[in-house]
């Protein structure tokens, strides 16, 4: 069997992971999931965050997908392409993990960029934690970062239309 097929499955899956994370936080956390990623936007210092359920039920549709693609599980009726869209989610979730918690939330390591996409990532989604409350918002994505200008943009006309409450100012 060719790997390009299976390579370009995960490599799809991964990028409309991007899309998939973006819609869920957009609509569902920052909609009628806020009870369990409220704690995501308050100050704490607890370990873990009812907000990692998310990744729980993330984790759990990676697992299903390899169960949908696993001839051990399924019998004949297995979807061989459930495996490698299974492998896909579950490096979106390392992905994730590693740039959201880790590099975004410093919870796992300490490194602060000084330039480049990764400082561009950190600027982006400090922009999406300056509103008070799950109302307006920018920048719900958590791989792909817009430019922090217009992001600056975005939430002081969401803020002088009343859509949205800052925690303080976002200047030009």
């Amino acid at each position: 069997m060719s790997l390009l097929g299976p390579t370009l499955i995960v490599l799809a899956t991964v990028a409309a992971m991007e899309f998939v994370a973006w819609s869920s936080h957009k609509y569902v956390m920052h909609g009628f999931g806020w009870a369990w990623h409220r704690d995501h936007h308050e100050l704490h210092d607890k370990l873990l965050e009812k907000n990692d359920l998310y990744a729980v039920f993330g984790a759990g549709i990676s697992i299903g997908m390899f169960a949908v693609g696993s001839p051990l599980v399924m019998g004949a009726s297995a979807w061989w392409p459930g495996t490698w869209i299974g492998l896909g989610v579950l490096i979106y979730g390392v992905i994730y993990t590693l740039i959201h918690d880790g590099l975004v939330h410093q919870r796992y390591f300490r490194w602060v960029p000084k330039r480049g996409y990764a400082k561009r990532l950190v600027q982006a989604h400090k922009l999406h934690h300056a509103t008070i409350g799950k109302e307006g918002g920018v920048s719900f994505g958590f791989v792909v970062a817009r430019d922090p200008a217009a992001l600056k943009r975005e939430l002081k006309a969401q803020r002088q239309s009343g859509i949205a409450v800052l925690r303080e100012a976002v200047e030009d």
